[in-house]
């Protein structure tokens, strides 16, 4: 990210729980508005997510305290309309009602508020860089050291994280990047069954932190090795036949992406909309690359609404 976010990069409606809706007299359950919570590490881009919702029509409110989201939506429900969606803010630049948030997330639940959270997820090292360009202090590193307060930031998040329905890794991305990344997440007018990002990526780069299935292409020979195909990717159709036509190879596809299709149905009951697939292998130049791309044209022909990020190819 080459914006730096003090607070202030595989989303998915959370399936809400039996419960009594929002008590707001003359208004219809329908009008209740959709609500994401947008949370995270500072640095990591959170206002540029904000921005980006902003912008595609959404009601954005800053730094909001967590036991006042359940009122905001109350106040929506009333618009008649009005304010049909609502995104929040969460972060510890107001670490005093932190703490509220997930007695809030349990009252939405409890009255069928449709509710969903983006995390924005970040290296140490990228955070460290952005927080040094600006000359500004971590808000949690009181007398320490930027990564002091990083470290206490994680911990105080990482409960959250797990609840996340989108985690997006920014280490890597600039802002139109991370916007893009936005864009695909929430301009659609109609939500898809499930949207999936498959990524490639190179085990010597480590493994991607916003992924939520892996796997390892490192079973198959290395194209680096054939000095023909050494300087292209798996985007070349020779890398891509040589990856194809060794033992295991296809049948790996096949049986993968019938083991997906499990998992999909799985996470649409559950209510994930959205899940990303790293497929790793050395470098993040051949294999994974040739399988990525394979994997991906066999999820959107099953009408799984697809995104391929290569990592970590042109790194070398």
């Amino acid at each position: 990210m080459s914006e730096h976010d003090e607070g202030g990069e595989q989303v998915s409606a959370g399936t809400p729980n039996a419960g009594t809706p929002i008590e707001t007299p003359g208004v219809p359950e329908a009008a209740i508005p959709e609500l994401v919570i947008i949370s995270g590490m500072s640095g990591a881009g959170r206002s540029t997510a904000a921005k980006c919702l902003e912008d595609l029509g959404w009601f954005v409110v800053d730094n909001l305290p967590p036991a006042l989201i359940p009122t905001m939506v109350e106040l929506g429900a009333r618009s008649q309309g009005n304010v049909a969606r609502i995104a929040v803010v969460v972060d510890v630049r107001g670490r005093r009602f932190f703490d509220n948030l997930r007695e809030s997330l349990a009252e939405l639940e409890s009255k069928n508020v449709t509710r969903r959270i983006v995390f924005l997820e970040s290296s140490d090292d990228a955070l460290v860089r952005r927080f040094e360009s600006v000359r500004r202090p971590h808000p949690l590193q009181g007398d320490g050291r930027i990564v002091d307060g990083i470290a206490a930031e994680r911990d105080l998040l990482r409960e959250l994280r797990g609840d996340a329905d989108l985690v997006i890794d920014t280490s890597s991305l600039n802002v139109h990047e991370l916007r893009a990344k936005m864009d695909a997440s929430f301009a659609g007018e109609e939500e898809p069954e499930l949207r999936a990002t498959v990524m490639s990526f190179g085990f010597k780069y480590g493994l991607p932190v916003d992924a939520d299935l892996v796997v390892d292409m490192r079973f198959l020979p290395n194209p680096h090795w054939v000095p023909e195909l050494r300087q292209y990717t798996g985007l070349n159709e020779e890398v891509a036949a040589y990856v194809f036509n060794q033992p295991g190879a296809k049948e790996f596809l096949d049986r993968y992406a019938e083991m997906l299709q499990l998992i999909a149905a799985g996470y649409r009951r559950e209510g994930k909309r959205y899940v990303t697939i790293a497929v790793g292998c050395t470098g993040g130049k051949h294999r994974s690359v040739a399988m990525s791309e394979k994997l991906a044209a066999r999820l959107a022909s099953e009408g799984v609404e697809t995104v391929i990020v290569h990592r970590d190819m042109g790194r070398e």
